[in-house]
């Protein structure tokens, strides 16, 4: 078990007030060698964080101390996409990877108790678990979308029509599990029924032509009825994915995010959160020196994006790969810490982004393998406006 050590915190002096959104409170940063965060998971039944790395492992920390708990290795390539949405025990962590398999991962023993291989020349980008029973799992695999049932590993389906490239997302419709839609670097995503027979001439319901090659899309809006969807070349659209509508197209979304704050130019894009509380959508940018910001979409009309109305600056060196936001978990201990999110990247760092609270305990942790003590940080959240 890695040791936890309290350590002094370096004051930093706050940033006068910007966009009328002031905060100012610590993070807690981790550093894993020369190997840097391409995904974090959070597991609200577990109360966990799971953290995938370039060196093919997963680590889990408690997300309210940054206690590392356990790993899990067994991959011998990257690995791609992590999930603990699944049809089995609360305790199972998923994972598929460029060496051909998805694996399902025990939590409390961190050892592997399932396998799907879906070949050995084969990659797998992305999966999802959907169905009348949840119990199908779908994945992208180089330009294919398999389809396996997950309770006997066996394969039921292979669709190879639907794209012509590298299948980067697959997600089951919430509320519409019989729906899945992929995604795809030939600028495609295509509606799968997968009711009855699956299968290439039946199950294709209609395809959307983003008409360049897609990194994320995500599921939002009224009963989950629109997709945002990121690019690779850094455009964001938002869809109708019952109707394949295009419904706004931001082609210069770098250009209208980095106009509307005062910091660097923002270089690349690394998720979008939605709010179902209040029907709200942030696209999260960022900075190649590290600095991120939730950047609210209106979708409505002819759309546009608004000034940041959070700045995570100070915590990152380089490129931001994963941010959870704790902000929209409902109740439990997370919420009591105040915690806003985490955040991974490329400099090998794991932040904790805490809003400001005069009575927060001020101590970080570090140990052979977490070099990087806690400093005092800005991240500006969202007020009401000025008074």
């Amino acid at each position: 078990m890695e040791e936890e050590t309290e350590m002094d915190l370096e004051e930093h002096t706050p940033s006068p007030p910007q966009l009328n959104r002031l905060g100012i409170k610590n993070t807690i940063q981790t550093n894993f060698g020369d190997h840097y965060v391409f995904q974090i998971d959070y597991s609200q039944e577990n109360s966990s964080l799971a953290v995938s790395l370039s060196s093919n492992s997963i680590k889990f920390y408690s997300p309210t101390t940054g206690q590392y708990i356990g790993e899990c290795n067994g991959h011998s390539g990257p690995i791609n996409h992590i999930s603990s949405t699944g049809p089995s025990s609360p305790c199972l962590l998923y994972s598929c990877s460029s060496d051909g398999t998805l694996r399902a991962w025990d939590t409390r023993s961190f050892n592997q108790v399932s396998l799907i291989s879906a070949g050995a020349d084969q990659e797998v980008f992305s999966f999802s678990f959907g169905g009348s029973d949840d119990n199908l799992i779908s994945a992208g695999c180089k330009s294919q979308i398999l389809f396996w049932d997950w309770r006997n590993g066996k394969q039921v389906a292979c669709l190879e029509e639907c794209h012509m490239d590298d299948v980067t997302q697959v997600h089951f419709a919430p509320g519409c599990r019989n729906k899945a839609v992929s995604a795809s670097v030939d600028g495609l995503m295509c509606v799968v029924d997968t009711n009855g027979n699956i299968n290439d001439d039946d199950s294709l319901e209609f395809v959307m032509n983003v008409e360049t090659s897609i990194g994320k899309i995500g599921f939002f809006g009224e009963m989950n009825r629109k997709l945002w969807c990121l690019t690779h070349i850094e455009t964001l659209s938002i869809w109708g994915w019952q109707d394949g509508k295009n419904e706004v197209n931001f082609q210069d979304a770098r250009s209208l995010a980095s106009d509307s704050w005062n910091h660097d130019h923002v270089d690349y894009f690394v998720d979008c959160h939605y709010s179902g509380s209040d029907d709200r959508l942030w696209v999260i940018g960022g900075t190649n020196a590290g600095t991120l910001g939730y950047f609210p979409v209106n979708y409505m009309g002819g759309g546009s994006l608004c000034s940041p109305e959070a700045i995570l600056e100070g915590g990152h060196l380089g490129v931001v790969r994963s941010v959870v936001p704790m902000s929209s978990i409902d109740g439990g201990h997370i919420q009591r810490q105040g915690i806003f999110g985490w955040t991974g990247g490329e400099d090998g760092r794991l932040c904790c982004w805490l809003p400001d609270e005069p009575t927060a305990v001020k101590r970080s942790w570090i140990s052979n393998s977490l070099l990087y003590m806690v400093k005092l940080h800005n991240f500006f959240t969202r007020l009401h406006g000025p008074e």
